[in-house]
């Protein structure tokens, strides 16, 4: 296994760490999961670069590194869903995950027929909208078990105070408003597929 695809899989044993970090959801273990999505998140960044770099493409880093991608932002919502503070609806993640349940389903389509297919630049901005609410959500979790830890306060209690009422407005809505704004990216980015590649769908029995 080169050196790509070690980060690659280092990442996707990040994961179940990552999930069970985040799922005790106190103060310091929200810190080590923000940490190790972090850590994952430079992992595919630099996975590529030394994929490309040293000519370390293989048909398995192919298949591995958006797998990995997916395990990691899917099990992060999925998380996200659990947390009932975070008042972030399941039907936003199903959006989510079947979007890229079809946009795979695509891709392998396009690969039978010697079709690669790119990501656009809506499918950049979904990437990068996942990413952002992802972290700052962690970051509002952090912030909610350290007001829980530290002061015996929950955001709602800070809609009391008129000098803290804005960071409590923010705990409590920034959530679901990042999530709706990111499904909605997300939704379109794959609508945007669909639609540009539509011509790769046929009625025609394929020939064996």
């Amino acid at each position: 296994m080169n050196l790509a695809n070690k980060c690659t899989m280092f990442r996707v044993l990040l994961v179940p760490i990552f999930v069970v970090f985040l799922a005790i959801n106190s103060f310091w273990t929200n810190i080590i999961a923000l940490v190790i999505f972090i850590i994952a998140s430079i992992t595919d960044y630099f996975d590529g670069i030394i994929a490309r770099k040293y000519n370390l493409v293989t048909t398995f880093g192919i298949f591995l590194d958006p797998l990995a991608d997916k395990l990691l932002v899917t099990s992060a919502f999925i998380s996200f869903v659990w947390e009932y503070s975070l008042n972030i609806p399941a039907w936003m993640v199903i959006c989510i995950i079947a979007r890229e349940f079809i946009i795979t389903g695509l891709r392998s389509i396009a690969n039978s027929q010697n079709i690669v297919i790119p990501a656009n630049i809506f499918g950049k901005i979904k990437t990068t909208s996942q990413m952002f609410t992802i972290i700052t959500i962690l970051v509002i979790l952090i912030i909610n078990s350290a007001l829980a830890r530290f002061y015996f306060l929950t955001p709602y209690d800070l809609l009391e105070d008129v000098k803290q009422q804005w960071l409590g407005m923010f705990l409590i809505y920034a959530p679901y408003w990042l999530m709706f704004i990111t499904t909605m990216f997300t939704l379109y980015s794959g609508f945007t597929y669909m639609v540009e590649y539509k011509k790769i769908f046929s009625d025609k029995t394929i020939k064996k």
